[in-house]
């Protein structure tokens, strides 16, 4: 995947979980992005419900985590073994055990695929809807659905930027991971916050004053003082009132004491951050949670890199979860990268729930695609030595849903017995989508126009999952 060069230009606040710098938009400013969406017009929905977006980029192994297929030959079924849940017919690998413990709060999906098979095309296969007019590359040709969610409710202020996402420093861009808004303008793509929020470092560059008015603020003491203190100096001056209202808007927005409050992490306590993880992973799930109960519509969390956060490099490991094995060793990365992610995604999963926001926020886990069933063998570029892995599949892929007023507890569909391609209820990423767009009151045959003119419903096809409803 392409490495993001966009270089921030710096905080102009030292508050350890939020300062202000740039949003990493080529230079657009917050005033610009509010600009843009009055001048594209309003569309309104009026539900209070959220969707958090986990993104696993590189494409999970379904048969090493949710599909397992004990009775596979071998070369099939690879090292772990599956463990029962507290449902019945729902088995997961024996490296996720919290999985077992909450999973009448959770669905598995198992028979959604789809034709594309490498990252790029992959990526906006998936998180567009659409058939990329390219496949191979990040750049979307159609939005991706949470820049749909945000135009669609670009009407509501709720303190927050209606689209967030937190990816690792340096993957900022909107182009990594195909989250681009495509026709829709890149006022729709995701406000970015980058970084590691289990560390004491972390600190959310994400305001750009525009020039006229950075020139007549006093640089050393917006780089001295927090936010009170920044937001105090500006009112005093008599800038706010001279600021347009879209440049105002920008300021009070991540000003404001409910930013404040939903990026600062100290505010939970320190056994539900341990319950978790003290990891990027586990504390970005967290952080997700804090966004959505806050008002923000879409919440995208990327889960791509395990070894950070103290957790050390593997030299038969990989970065993301693209285990060829030229890239790792499969078995030896899942097992440093599972247990992370089991304590994750299992945490973020309970917090829901006991909060009483299971029917208000819908929470989605999955990647791209899922791996080739059965296993390859190849000299490791890391290692040198012959390791198992296995390659792009996108014929078949696991993921979990929760929450959103869904039926949990069940696994919807299934796959052959050698985890090859959907056997029952065969679904596409679109029905998935169908479902989320559902939940969030958005009608999908709503129409934007495209760089031609030309007006494209939201999805083209695809209805909501009806097992789950």
């Amino acid at each position: 995947m392409n490495q993001s060069s966009e270089k921030c230009l710096g905080p102009v606040s030292r508050r350890s979980f939020l300062s202000a710098g740039t949003l990493g938009l080529g230079g657009l400013s917050m005033a610009d992005m509010f600009r843009m969406r009055a001048d594209a017009g309003e569309v309104a929905t009026d539900q209070e419900t959220s969707v958090i977006f986990i993104w696993l980029p590189g494409g999970p192994p379904h048969m090493e985590m949710y599909d397992m297929k004990p009775n596979a030959p071998l070369d099939y079924r690879g090292d772990f073994h599956p463990i029962q849940t507290k449902v019945s017919g729902l088995d997961v690998c024996e490296l996720m055990p919290r999985h077992a413990s909450c999973a009448d709060k959770y669905s598995i999906i198992r028979s959604i695929a789809h034709n594309f098979a490498d990252h790029g095309g992959g990526h906006k296969r998936f998180l567009t809807g659409r058939d990329p007019k390219e496949p191979t590359g990040f750049v979307n040709d159609f939005p991706a659905v949470g820049s749909v969610v945000s135009k669609c409710r670009e009407h509501i202020n709720t303190g927050l930027p209606n689209y967030i996402s937190g990816t690792n420093p340096g993957r900022a861009g909107v182009d990594t991971y195909s989250f681009g808004a495509a026709y829709l303008g890149p006022s729709f793509a995701p406000f970015n916050v980058p970084g590691d929020p289990s560390s004491e470092k972390f600190e959310v560059k994400n305001i750009s004053l525009s020039q006229s008015i950075s020139d007549r603020l006093d640089d050393r003491i917006l780089l001295r003082n927090g936010f009170d203190q920044m937001r105090k100096q500006v009112d005093q001056s008599g800038l706010m009132d001279a600021m347009d209202g879209f440049q105002t808007k920008a300021v009070d927005l991540l000003t404001s004491e409910k930013a404040r409050n939903a990026f600062d992490l100290s505010q939970e306590t320190d056994e539900l951050k341990d319950r978790y993880g003290r990891h990027a992973w586990g504390q970005r799930a967290l952080l997700s949670r804090r966004l959505v109960e806050a008002g923000c519509s879409f919440v995208t969390m990327v889960m791509e890199q395990p070894y950070q956060s103290g957790i050390e490099q593997l030299k038969r490991g990989v970065y993301n979860w693209d285990s060829h094995a030229v890239n790792c060793h499969l078995f030896d990365d899942a097992k440093v990268r599972l247990p992370i992610y089991d304590q994750a995604v299992t945490a973020l999963v309970e917090d829901l729930h006991n909060r009483g926001l299971d029917k208000r926020v819908l929470l989605v886990v999955t990647g791209e695609f899922g791996r080739t069933p059965k296993i390859s063998h190849q000299i490791g570029t890391q290692t040198g030595v012959l390791q198992p892995g296995r390659d792009h599949w996108p014929n078949a892929m696991s993921m979990l849903i929760s929450g959103g007023g869904l039926k949990m507890g069940q696994v919807v569909g299934s796959t052959t017995s050698k985890g090859e391609e959907p056997l029952d209820n065969p679904l596409t990423p679109n029905d998935l989508w169908a479902t989320v767009y559902r939940h969030l009151g958005i009608d999908p045959e709503m129409n934007f126009n495209d760089h031609s003119g030309r007006p494209l419903p939201i999805l083209p096809d695809g209805k909501p999952i009806a097992a789950l409803i």
